[in-house]
């Protein structure tokens, strides 16, 4: 793949990863730099790249790579004050469910994640994470029904 090639590519998922990268981190700050960095390592790496075909998958398992990082780093200097930013168009209401997304298990969160805030396939959840498309069944389900327990003990289902 040529580096013109990369960047055609890259400027087409841009607001999709964007959006991966926001519900992993929950700040917009936070959510660029991982983007910013997901591409940079992917640009530098780009000659390991063996199926072209596979591109947006592989860029979003670097994406999801930088945002896991950012998050122990994120702990480690600040572990009890951070809080996601609350830019102008944040909405409140979802607090409880982003609340409760990012308390699930990192298997489960990882497929809630792409699957509702990467609007990702369930095929290409799977792809992306590298496990069944079975699986990626199971764990959403699960997620899903854990998520209904806890959003319907705080009253808000």
């Amino acid at each position: 793949m040529s580096e013109q090639e990369f960047v055609r590519r890259t400027q087409a998922l841009r607001m999709r990863l964007y959006r991966t990268a926001y519900a992993y981190l929950g700040g917009e700050a936070a959510a660029l730099d991982a983007v910013d960095e997901a591409v940079y390592q992917a640009l530098r790496h780009l000659r390991q790249l063996r199926e072209p075909e596979l591109f947006e998958t592989w860029l979003t398992r670097i994406l999801i790579r930088a945002c896991c990082r950012e998050l122990k780093r994120l702990r480690r200097l600040h572990p009890a004050e951070y809080l996601p930013e609350a830019g102008e168009d944040f909405d409140y209401d979802a607090l409880p469910l982003r609340e409760a997304v990012a308390r699930l298990p990192q298997e489960l969160r990882q497929v809630i994640v792409l699957r509702y805030f990467g609007d990702l396939t369930l095929a290409q959840t799977a792809e992306t994470l590298g496990i069944p498309q079975g699986t990626a069944a199971t764990r959403q389900r699960r997620a899903l029904a854990l998520l209904r327990l806890e959003l319907k003990e705080g009253g808000l289902v």
